[in-house]
């Protein structure tokens, strides 16, 4: 006999001692059980258990009750034991833990468990069989999480490999989650691992990361890992090319991504630039932007913007030119009409503009093969009307042209500072009568599919016009 029954035999000798054998028992009412024979020969009923032992999940902090209902108990007395502890006998507490307490005579209730609560605790009858009833607890245990290293930041190379790692704790044992955060488009998973292993590491990978702890026991947890990329640094700028023109201020703008700290620099045509009365330069974030006021002649060139950290050194450039810029075509691509087509366009110029080309053709067309008509060369006199103090808008009826096809164009404008660069080209379409307008977007997009761009015929017939520097691009 294990040294917690032998201890509990002592107790209920003690205590049947104390309350006597012929004292009116708990929940004692007739029944059919076999009879026993008491100390005075009298027949007795054998108690019996009607509650059953089972097992109860509960979270810490929470209450739980532990039921023992026994009938025809008699004058026998009932006890609570874990392990060899006794925690009642009859109904005194033996147990020194205020959170324990007898319920509905001899339930057992036990408030704001805790994990060491956990293991089997019986309801025992002290007749002579020593019959026990046995509960078993377990402690649910909400889940917690810690990052590794605990505050969470985390520092890498450009092209290494990185582990984030997070360690878990809580019964049952917590399933861990990744997750990339991002504050325009959410979280985004990653691993379902202790573990999230990210190898070579580009600057797009900085920013938080989030393990999430769940178990089912209350809500999950999560904790933040920051992670930084050391990298040259990486530059962008919002435009390569930017208009310009005497007595009117401008501004470049170069962005360095990922390393703020990083020591910025300005050349114009190789030669360093220093702030004077007329050009300043500051930062606001990642961006460096370089102010000139009162633009001079002087003040056309080659500027590029050099950022240079411990990794290394990166550089953009930027091109500031009076050259009028490309043009861009606002026009649809389908005409409603059999025979001609207007076609509108859009060139930056802050000087008037004083010439316009257009160039238009058509692409021949069947089953197998497609081939370029020749050009079409048409001179405009500018417009003098502006859309904005730095653009102008132009519309041209190109006739004569056949329905039911395919054609493209470009445009070239010049200024007094000169050509500006060959425009990107523009297809449209001539409308067939015997084709329903609603049909048009279908067919035409379907002949769009297999049209090609003769790029060495447009080079060919501009070339005499372009500056220098694309003469030695093309060449």
């Amino acid at each position: 006999m294990d040294r917690g029954k032998l201890f509990a035999k002592l107790i209920l000798a003690l205590l049947n001692v104390l309350v006597g054998q012929h004292q009116p028992g708990v929940c004692q009412s007739l029944s059919m059980d076999t009879p026993h024979m008491d100390s005075d020969g009298l027949p007795t009923v054998l108690p019996k258990f009607i509650s059953r032992g089972n097992l109860y999940k509960v979270t810490t902090g929470d209450m739980v009750t532990l039921p023992c209902r026994v009938q025809n108990l008699g004058s026998f007395v009932l006890l609570w034991r874990r392990g060899s502890s006794v925690l009642t006998a009859g109904p005194l507490k033996i147990t020194r833990d205020a959170r324990f307490k007898l319920v509905d005579t001899y339930d057992l209730q036990i408030t704001g468990v805790k994990t060491q609560d956990a293991g089997d605790y019986i309801c025992q009858i002290g007749d002579q069989e020593t019959r026990d009833q046995v509960h078993t607890l377990e402690i649910l245990v909400p889940p917690t999480v810690r990052a590794v290293p605990q505050n969470g930041q985390v520092t890498a190379r450009k092209g290494s490999t990185v582990t984030l790692e997070c360690k878990a704790s809580g019964n049952p044992v917590p399933s861990i989650y990744w997750y990339k955060k991002d504050p325009l488009a959410g979280a985004t998973h990653l691993s379902d691992s202790s573990t999230l292993i990210l190898e070579r590491v580009e600057r797009q990978h900085a920013g938080t990361y989030q393990c999430a702890a769940d178990n089912g026991v209350r809500d999950p947890v999560s904790a933040d890992v920051q992670l930084t990329v050391l990298s040259p640094p990486e530059i962008t700028v919002e435009k390569s090319w930017v208009h310009a023109s005497e007595g009117y201020d401008i501004e470049l703008c170069c962005t360095v991504h990922g390393d703020t700290n990083s020591e910025m620099l300005w050349f114009q045509n190789s030669f360093l630039l220093d702030a004077t009365d007329r050009r300043t330069m500051h930062s606001v974030g990642e961006q460096y932007i370089l102010s000139i006021r009162n633009f001079q002649s002087s003040d056309f060139g080659n500027y590029s913007c050099v950022a240079d950290n411990s990794l290394g050194r990166t550089k953009k450039y930027i091109e500031v030119s009076g050259r009028p810029g490309p043009a861009t075509f606002l026009s649809p691509a389908y005409s409603g009409h059999l025979e001609f087509y207007n076609l509108t366009w859009n060139i930056e110029s802050i000087p008037p503009l004083e010439e316009i080309r257009l160039l238009y053709r058509k692409l021949l067309m069947n089953d197998t093969y497609q081939h370029p008509g020749k050009w079409h060369d048409v001179v405009l006199v500018p417009t003098l009307t502006r859309s904005e103090p730095n653009h102008f808008v132009m519309s041209h009826t190109i006739k004569g042209l056949e329905r039911n096809s395919v054609y493209e164009a470009i445009i070239q404008a010049k200024n007094r500072y000169g050509w500006n660069e060959i425009s990107d080209i523009h297809q449209f379409y001539t409308r067939n009568s015997e084709a329903p307008m609603d049909d048009m977007d279908f067919i035409m997009s379907s002949m769009s599919s297999a049209v090609g761009i003769d790029w060495g015929g447009i080079v060919a017939h501009f070339l005499p016009m372009l500056p220098l520097q694309l003469w030695i691009i093309t060449s």
